[in-house]
């Protein structure tokens, strides 16, 4: 996608991790923290697209929002919405959607461990979740997102055909993504290489391309 990334200058003193509340349920909290992210249970999101119809496709965890700008580009008449809980880069990511007119992409503040409530049954099309943190101290397993409940909701919002795409370069983040999977027995799965990855590339993945480390990537399929 051509965009001028000089008329948005990218937020200062973005941190790569977070508060560490971010990965937990807000029910598990006594009280909520200033910068934690909204809870969208009745939230109308169609009101953020030019066709005020519901998205089609989801990214969570959007990040800088290269990928989400990029699909959106590739999918001109599909409804496109990243998840994120670094708020800054979400207004960022908004600030593009509005000024260059893209009518078929946002990105919310969100922290999708709330769940997918305010998403209908069988609704969507193909889900994201790319380059997690990976979290690799076992102290720090209990924040990875990727979970049976994890996938028990998206497997609620996935259309009958609906697809979830995973890709991570940790191989122990794979084998955590292989595991869940099996435990949730709610997908049809296939590692798959580059070439059969029809998607445009994240920073993460340019990145990995560059050091030519190697990327496990999954295609779910909903049973």
């Amino acid at each position: 996608m051509k965009i001028d990334f000089n008329k948005y200058p990218y937020p200062r003193k973005i941190r790569h991790h977070v508060g560490t509340n971010l990965y937990f349920p807000l029910k598990e909290m006594t009280v909520k923290p200033s910068y934690y992210p909204p809870i969208l249970d009745d939230e109308d999101i169609t009101i953020y697209f030019n066709n005020k119809k519901a998205p089609d496709i989801l990214d969570i965890g959007c990040g800088k929002g290269k990928f989400l700008l990029d699909l959106s580009e590739k999918y001109p008449d599909k409804n496109i919405i990243g998840f994120e809980v670094r708020m800054a880069l979400v207004e960022w990511i908004q600030n593009i959607s509005k000024s260059e007119n893209f009518g078929n992409v946002w990105a919310l503040w969100y922290t999708v461990v709330n769940g997918l409530n305010f998403l209908k049954e069988d609704s969507i099309e193909k889900v994201f979740y790319l380059f997690p943190d990976p979290w690799p101290k076992k102290r720090q397993q209990n924040r990875r997102l990727f979970s049976v409940n994890f996938l028990k909701d998206l497997h609620r919002v996935l259309k009958n055909d609906g697809k979830l795409f995973l890709a991570t370069d940790c191989d122990y983040v794979h084998e955590h993504h292989l595991a869940e999977l099996q435990k949730s027995e709610l997908f049809k799965y296939k590692q798959v290489e580059k070439e059969e990855w029809n998607f445009p590339v994240t920073n993460k993945e340019s990145f990995c391309i560059r050091k030519e480390i190697p990327i496990f990537r999954l295609i779910c399929e909903k049973k």
